[in-house]
């Protein structure tokens, strides 16, 4: 049987961990899986909470530990021949900054499990944080809303000075803060010059629903897309609208019909962008789709320098939680971190500036939101990964492929096995070219 180990993470503020010791010990209990954990002091669980579990301290690395558990891009020296490593690795687009650690990899002769890609029998992912994600990201955004507010010298502005999501700590903590703002807007209510406070969410996944968790706590009322422009001011309430495909493009067909099937097997080669119609109605953008090249922007570069600084311009922040760089939201041009989650796209130069201070939008960018949720986040995650914890622990990994047994929602998630591609990420092979592997 293989020995899983759990492996230290090195990003700062990074503290979650795969698999919490409560799920750990069951495991151990059950099927009798050895585990080795690393030390470090950057866990949201201690180490002495593992050792109680069962769980043995020690190196991974140069060990007999044949299947690593991360969380987030594990170092290129790290990877050592015939072991599998399993974390979010960042590659399935073909993502510039991660060739390299794909590329060692493959030269290694090691095998990539990706959380991304285990999903069901309908495509929906089973292994995620992207709840949490949502729920810490539209917090930080209503925090940026308000030093922004601070900064334009707009009142009131119930908003200011919200207590930071990693100094909250849990999600009730949250909460409370949430109900405390909830309060403050009733009591002094919406700047006049935002009224009505409008607040888009790209998207209704996972992410979408842990942000409108958040939001919804608040004095509000929902909108169809197709009543923004006619929505009446109300300064004790915020307004929510949740845009779906259809409201983001249309068929480049001017007879065709909008068809979501044939949206995601086309994209940009039958529909284009029409979403930057709603941007003018929208005080707050909470970007929560999953994108590719594939697809249209919702919000370029192009669209803010023709129509920033014009009078119908409201949009102050936007709550790019998906975090794609220069992707859905093409100003995206950095990711930013839980204590300084928020930086200014300065409209005529392009340029970020960390802070709210500048003339351009406001973007929230925190590409590991579920850390500023660390314990909650680990367990949800842990729950979840746990079920597959036997199959990595049993399997053979030195049998062909097609021989490897494990489920197939497991199995589709590996994207290199012994230093090659599997058959579905072929196609990542053209992002390697010319990358140094070593």
């Amino acid at each position: 049987m293989n020995t899983i180990g759990i492996r230290r993470e090195d990003k700062p503020f990074e503290t979650r961990v795969p698999l919490v010791p409560k799920d750990v010990a069951q495991l151990i209990r059950d099927y009798g899986i050895e585990f080795v954990i690393e030390p470090s002091k950057q866990r949201a669980f201690s180490v002495e909470e593992y050792v109680q579990a069962g769980v043995k301290v020690g190196p991974l690395k140069g060990t007999d530990v044949n299947v690593v558990l991360g969380i987030k891009e594990m170092p290129i020296e790290f990877f050592e021949q015939d072991k599998v490593y399993v974390f979010f690795s960042h590659t399935i687009k073909g993502q510039s900054h991660n060739m390299p650690m794909l590329a060692r990899l493959m030269e290694v002769g090691a095998t990539l499990i990706d959380y991304e890609k285990i999903v069901d029998e309908t495509g929906k992912r089973t292994v995620f944080f992207g709840n949490w994600a949502g729920l810490a990201g539209m917090w930080d955004t209503f925090r940026a809303l308000g030093q922004r507010l601070d900064y334009e010298g707009i009142t009131p502005n119930p908003f200011r000075n919200l207590k930071p999501t990693l100094e909250c700590g849990d999600l009730e903590s949250l909460r409370r803060e949430a109900m405390d703002l909830a309060r403050r807007i009733i009591e002094e209510g919406i700047p006049e010059e935002l009224n009505p406070l409008i607040v888009g969410f790209a998207g209704y996944g996972n992410v979408s629903r842990g942000a409108q968790q958040i939001f919804d706590l608040l004095p509000h009322r929902e909108i169809a897309p197709e009543e923004i422009a006619s929505v009446k001011p109300d300064d004790k309430t915020l307004f929510k609208c949740v845009f779906r495909e259809e409201h983001m493009v249309e068929p480049l067909d001017g007879e065709a019909v909008f068809d979501l099937q044939d949206y995601y097997k086309y994209g940009a080669s039958k529909y284009r962008g029409v979403f930057e119609r709603y941007l003018p109605y929208l005080t707050v953008l909470v970007n929560c789709i999953y994108w590719t090249d594939k697809y249209p922007r919702l919000l370029t570069k192009r669209y803010l320098e023709s129509h920033w600084g014009s009078e119908t311009t409201k949009l102050k922040v936007i709550g790019d939680i998906s975090c794609d760089l220069e992707g859905a939201i093409e100003i995206t041009v950095l990711t930013t971190t839980p204590d300084k989650p928020a930086f200014t796209y300065v409209v005529s130069t392009g340029q970020a500036v960390l802070g709210v201070r500048g003339d351009g939008p406001v973007v929230v960018a925190v590409d590991n939101l579920p850390c500023e949720l660390p314990r909650e986040s680990s367990s949800s995650f842990s729950e979840s990964l746990k079920p597959l914890i036997p199959f990595l622990a049993r399997a053979d990994f030195t049998r062909p492929f097609k021989d490897l047994d494990l489920p197939s929602s497991l199995k589709d998630a590996v994207i290199v096995y012994r230093g090659s591609l599997t058959k579905p990420y072929e196609y990542l092979q053209q992002y390697l070219e010319g990358v140094n592997r070593r």
